[in-house]
């Protein structure tokens, strides 16, 4: 199984009117428990419109974003699954219940983390 993050820019759900947003949150959560009771929910969730503080390796915190920063990450998804057919299928049922397109991209895996997450879980 691979993993994917599917996302949305902020901003990409300005264009619902306020009063429509109740019905658009209840169909994205149909979605995710539709993925939850698939097995291949793995985490997601909204982010708040606030700026991005940008920690320097020497621990200096500034306001960001980058400067070449244009668009932020207004809400995620990964999921788990066989293929990226299949993660396209799951953003497409997200796009439709949220409004608004989604970006689908492939996770690294890290079978080092994974050994460390598996030998955390004992």
């Amino acid at each position: 199984m691979t993993r994917y993050l599917i996302s949305f820019n902020d901003g990409a759900m300005d264009h619902i009117p306020d009063e429509e947003i109740p019905d658009v949150g209840k169909a994205a959560h149909t979605v995710i428990q539709e993925a939850v009771n698939a097995g291949v929910f793995v985490f997601g969730t909204g982010l708040h419109r606030q700026r991005a503080s940008i920690v320097a390796t020497d621990g200096l915190v500034t306001d960001g974003p980058y400067p070449e920063t244009k668009e932020f990450i207004g809400g995620f998804v990964v999921v788990d699954v066989a293929s990226r057919e299949e993660a396209l299928t799951w953003a497409a049922k997200i796009a439709g219940a949220c409004r608004c397109a989604q970006e689908v991209r492939e996770l690294m895996p890290d079978p080092e983390l994974e050994a460390m997450l598996r030998r955390a879980d004992r």
